[in-house]
């Protein structure tokens, strides 16, 4: 499902328009990366927990040639299905 295929299902299941709904998604998917930005966790209960989580700078090998390289530290997403998302799909 792409974004706008979840857009219309939103509006569909929320009996509202598809912009309304449009509007609704981006505004939640603002609030979480700019609360993940800030350095905070976003619990949805029953759903799951996004994070950040923090890489550290660490050295890695080309594939293709074997050559050593450097990794720059990152921050990376985290995504941790929660008890009722793990039961729904089980």
């Amino acid at each position: 499902m792409n974004k706008n295929e979840f857009i219309d299902k939103v509006a569909d299941m929320a009996d509202m328009s598809k912009s309304d709904a449009a509007r609704a998604v981006d505004a939640v998917l603002d609030a979480v990366t700019n609360a993940l930005k800030a350095g905070d966790d976003v619990r949805l209960v029953g759903f799951g927990t996004f994070s950040a989580a923090k890489r550290k700078a660490r050295e890695g090998r080309n594939p293709r040639t074997g050559e050593t390289i450097q990794i720059a530290a990152s921050i990376q997403p985290k995504f941790t299905a929660g008890k009722g998302l793990k039961d729904a799909l089980n």
